[in-house]
């Protein structure tokens, strides 16, 4: 008679259950739900995700939250972001970066600094952009790029973004002996929804030679840059090595991203016991913090009333 295996004891979450942020420094070729799958396993818990994704083609700053933190992603004010990236000039591509096909090449040996210039100061403000194509928008429910790699036309409406900084870092200029392309590093600061992209599609359509993006880096999301990130040998060498694997606590957290309102030990109580507090005429949403440090609610005022749009830590936890 056959014997069963033993079964295999399952280990508790790393973390506790108020969990919190984890910024991760994505490798290229990863997607966000493959970061956040690998970190599941890593931290023995389900209850990981991710605020904002990243191209598979990008690397950098990624937001995780864990166990009770992934609640604060839908609320974390995550609308200015920052890139490195390198700009292709010559070459224009079906994806508009190096993953797609290139649909034309043109010389662009040519331009000069200050013409490069000038089409930078125009893509810089607050513009109307049309998204990339294989972009995640979705058109009647379904992806972007999902039609557009089914072979359907995709076309999207241009929208308001704010590029507030566009700026080459370097220039490169490259002659392969039947033509020329200039490659520029750039950096970019920008509003949330703005695509990188777009700016090297658009540059290159401006200048008349086309463009594409070779190479892009998040360095910054929020409040949440490089320095507060971790690659996921890091992390994973981290658990293995029984340190603290989070970037940041709970706690921390909610005060690296929200303006702070401090509140006595009674107040923390009333908050806790799904109970709103006296407005103080503070705008927007911020966070009561109780006299030890701890992160109580996330609140917002309207009328009479400080109420909680989340409870933090609520008296059954």
């Amino acid at each position: 008679m056959a014997t069963r295996a033993p079964r295999r004891e399952k280990l508790p979450p790393l973390v506790d259950g108020f969990g919190g942020l984890l910024i991760v420094d994505k490798d290229g070729g990863w997607t966000s739900h493959d970061v956040v799958a690998k970190c599941r396993g890593i931290l023995r818990t389900k209850k990981v995700g991710h605020a904002g994704t990243l191209d598979p083609m990008a690397t950098g700053v990624l937001v995780l939250g864990v166990e009770r933190a992934t609640k604060l992603l839908g609320q974390l004010i995550l609308t200015t972001k920052a890139y490195t990236a390198t700009i292709r000039l010559g070459q224009s591509t079906m994806t508009d970066d190096a993953e797609g096909e290139v649909t034309a090449t043109t010389a662009a040996g040519h331009l000069t600094d200050a013409e490069i210039a000038s089409r930078i100061a125009e893509l810089t403000g607050d513009i109307m952009q049309v998204p990339a194509t294989v972009s995640a928008i979705k058109i009647n429910g379904e992806r972007a790029y999902a039609r557009a790699r089914a072979g359907e036309e995709v076309e999207l409406a241009a929208r308001p973004v704010t590029v507030s900084r566009f700026e080459v870092l370097a220039r490169r200029d490259i002659d392969t002996g039947t033509t020329s392309f200039v490659d520029l590093d750039v950096e970019v600061e920008c509003s949330s929804g703005t695509y990188i992209r777009a700016l090297a599609r658009d540059l290159g359509e401006k200048l008349g030679v086309g463009g594409h993006l070779t190479a892009l880096r998040r360095t910054r999301v929020g409040p949440f840059t490089l320095e507060h990130a971790r690659t996921l040998e890091q992390v994973n060498a981290a658990a293995a090595a029984g340190e603290p694997p989070l970037s940041l606590d709970i706690d921390t957290a909610v005060r690296t991203a929200f303006p702070v309102r401090e509140i006595t030990d009674a107040q923390a109580g009333d908050l806790r016991n799904g109970r709103w507090l006296e407005p103080i005429g503070r705008q927007g949403v911020y966070a009561a913090i109780d006299p030890a440090g701890r992160a109580i609610a996330l609140l917002e005022e309207s009328g009479k009333r400080a109420a909680s749009i989340m409870v933090v830590r609520p008296a059954n936890l």
